[in-house]
């Protein structure tokens, strides 16, 4: 019966902890691919590679996720367990409610280890991954680029202003300065465009001008001005200057670490890490975050553990639910805080790993002793 028991209690927490992920991820990614769209709208990028961006992004969102849905789901399985009398037929037939606790704590556990694994290996991957979507892809939505009366920079080195658009979706007063010899046609490295009209051929991939001149700066700072009346400028291949160097939570956590305990070391270079006090507090506030958050997860697990209480005589018994979800809330909140403050010092790093190692076994043993005096071995 035990066997039983154990696996359709953990069939339950799968259940709800698959709901409760997905549902939540679903909203936030929504919400977030929203503010997305500016790398389509602002800086040209195509649907597939904003899709692609987007999705590969879902491994930082279950990573926020599943401490918080690990709360909900032990609480929603033993509300249900409760609800439906399950709880006491399990007790009545001599399983000790200890053996529950266990229980709890393995699936913890589990969950613990995939945290782990999605904090240390697979978020960074993954996040590095898409990042390098980005910078790799091509710019496709040229009329992005040209927006009336405002200065447009996504491009590095290439600025363009329009004027005015009509109907006929024909530019007017158009201004283009190129300070990194972008444009193909023009082969000088600091060139000014001035045009009357232009627009946008069919294909998207040239920008075609009409009635203006070229002011091409030579290295002697000389001036070469060219007149046209129409000229074609290729604007396939550009990319924009939104996509930098890989950020601290897209870094691998061996190059994390290798910055935090070699970065005294004059012959160790790496991007993300420098001798500055701010860099140093930010890697060890990630690697933090990537090793110690997981360990939360246990502690949870015990917090939640006390719902498994069968005293109906006290006062507390119908609002205990709220007041043991809301203990385990204060303690993720709590996990988050400190975490921002991890990096500051060595002590403060010792706090934020030692608080919920010391908070174990205290709860643990409460747990045993309130268990004991509930004579339901």
């Amino acid at each position: 019966m035990k066997n039983t028991f154990y696996k359709y209690f953990f069939h339950e927490f799968l259940r709800y902890f698959a709901i409760t992920l997905f549902a939540l991820a679903v909203i936030v990614w929504t919400i977030q691919s929203v503010n997305y769209l500016d790398l389509v709208t602002e800086d040209g990028h195509a649907f597939g590679t904003y899709f692609t961006y987007s999705i590969l992004t879902l491994s930082k969102i279950f990573t926020k996720l599943i401490p918080f849905c690990f709360l909900i789901s032990i609480v929603l399985t033993i509300l249900k367990f409760e609800k439906d009398n399950e709880l006491i037929a399990v007790w009545t037939s001599g399983l000790n409610k200890i053996n529950i606790v266990h229980l709890i704590l393995r699936i913890s556990l589990i969950i613990m280890f995939f945290q782990l694994l999605f904090t240390s290996l697979l978020n960074p991957q993954l996040l590095n991954f898409s990042r390098s979507v980005l910078k790799n892809s091509e710019l496709q939505f040229i009329p992005s680029l040209l927006k009336e009366k405002q200065f447009n920079d996504t491009v590095k080195g290439l600025t363009i202003f329009v004027g005015n658009k009509n109907q006929n979706l024909i530019y007017e007063n158009i201004f283009i300065r190129d300070d990194g010899n972008i444009l193909s046609k023009i082969g000088t490295s600091s060139s000014t465009i001035f045009a009357k009209s232009g627009h946008i051929s069919k294909d998207e991939k040239y920008l075609i001008l009409y009635e203006g001149n070229i002011q091409k700066l030579k290295n002697d700072g000389e001036v070469n001005i060219v007149k046209f009346k129409k000229t074609i400028l290729n604007l396939s291949g550009i990319t924009t200057k939104s996509i930098s160097e890989p950020k601290i939570q897209e870094t691998s956590t061996l190059a994390i670490l290798k910055c935090i305990f070699l970065s005294k070391s004059k012959n160790f270079i790496d991007h993300n890490c420098s001798q500055t006090k701010k860099s140093l507090m930010d890697t060890k506030i990630e690697i933090n975050k990537r090793f110690g958050m997981p360990i939360f997860i246990p502690l949870i697990a015990l917090v939640c553990s006390f719902l498994l209480s069968s005293r109906r005589d006290k006062k507390i018994y119908n609002y205990r639910k709220y007041i043991y979800f809301f203990i385990g809330f204060v303690i993720l909140v709590l996990s988050e805080i400190m975490v921002r403050y991890s990096g500051v010092s060595w002590r403060y790093t010792m706090f934020y790993y030692l608080f919920p190692l010391l908070m174990l076994p205290l709860f643990y043993f409460s747990l045993l002793r309130k268990f004991k005096y509930e004579n339901l071995y």
